[in-house]
């Protein structure tokens, strides 16, 4: 299919975010891949790797890497924003400091905050200008780094206000590996594309106990009940949780050595503590604070998430991870239909 070819700006270099860069790099586009480490940035442009994220991994030559964020930006209309969850402020004020013209921001990020419980398109609309922004676009969906740069066959969602926004977002990356679907429902897309990370930290405690599928299949199950309860609480729509961003998110973050959410609770599931896990891991573990802002929501909106609140008990309360799951498992007797029925009122 014949693309339009732009000047696209990804904020953020470290894995999803080079491989993002490479699928519009595919697409013919003029790709600037900005970080904050100049050594990396040097070894993106010397040799086209960026082996810390990505070993083995040759970059197309169309990317280029910028280490000044007002030099990577200008001149673009679309920035792809693939910084961790809690750098999203940071990072959006300094580039609404040094925007000259409204621009699109596409966020790919999976998390909410905690305290505040916004979500990160709200974060975004927070810290950037009216005058500077033409429109905000939610990437998300089951797409592991390692594969993408691999071009094996990946689908994703995009989603917006502005649905026209979320078209040309969805045109710009769309090729013959990279499917792109649209979705008007960006709260349930951000909803299911950040608290999937929970349920991954949870599954990957299950394995590390040593539990087999039915304990995973059950998790996964019960989890996604969890997230459809509180994003439908928050005006979301339940079908959304069926598709890409829910289901389909949480199969590949569950069950994937590529995840580092299950990594992690694979980890705590051994039984190391959280500090020794986050040092160990060496990348963010977004599911972490999610949890935090999961708890927070789910008191706020008043929904039972069982899960969650067992998981935070392991992460921050000392919980032992084999009580956790004994807790989960003693709970009193329940008919499954009756959530099952929430998901049509």
């Amino acid at each position: 299919m014949e693309q339009r070819v732009e000047r696209v700006a990804v904020v953020g270099a470290g894995s999803w975010g080079t491989a993002l860069a490479m699928v519009l790099a595919d697409n013919g586009h003029e790709v600037r891949l900005w970080g904050h480490k100049l050594q990396q940035i040097n070894e993106i442009n010397q040799f086209h790797t960026n082996k810390k994220y990505l070993p083995k991994v040759i970059l197309p030559e169309e990317i280029t890497g910028y280490f000044d964020l007002e030099e990577a930006i200008s001149g673009v209309h679309s920035i792809i924003l693939a910084v961790p969850s809690k750098a999203i402020r940071e990072t959006v004020g300094k580039i609404n400091s040094i925007c000259k013209e409204p621009i699109t921001i596409v966020h790919v990020s999976k998390g909410i905050e905690p305290d505040t419980l916004l979500r990160i398109s709200e974060m975004i609309e927070q810290e950037i200008s009216p005058e500077n922004l033409d429109s905000i676009v939610v990437l998300s969906g089951p797409s592991h780094a390692e594969e993408v740069v691999l071009r094996h066959p990946t689908t994703v969602t995009v989603s917006s206000k502005n649905m026209d926004a979320a078209e040309r977002i969805q045109d710009l990356f769309i090729n013959q590996n990279f499917r792109v679907y649209t979705n008007p429902d960006i709260i349930g897309v951000e909803i299911g594309g950040a608290l999937k990370n929970i349920i991954a930290l949870a599954a990957g405690i299950t394995d590390g106990l040593g539990y087999g599928d039915n304990a995973k299949a059950a998790l996964m199950t019960r989890g996604l009940a969890e997230i459809a309860r509180l994003g439908m609480k928050m005006g979301a729509s339940p079908l959304t949780f069926s598709g890409l961003t829910g289901i389909g998110d949480l199969i590949a973050t569950c069950t994937s050595v590529h995840s580092r959410n299950w990594r992690a609770g694979n980890l705590l599931g051994k039984g190391h503590n959280l500090q020794e896990v986050l040092d160990n891991m060496g990348m963010v573990v977004e599911g972490v604070r999610t949890t935090k802002a999961a708890k927070q929501l789910a008191e706020k909106y008043e929904v039972n998430m069982p899960i969650t609140n067992v998981l935070y008990d392991v992460l921050f309360n000392g919980v032992n991870a084999k009580k956790a799951v004994d807790l989960l498992m003693a709970r009193g007797k329940k008919d499954e239909m009756d959530d099952l029925t929430n998901f049509l009122e």
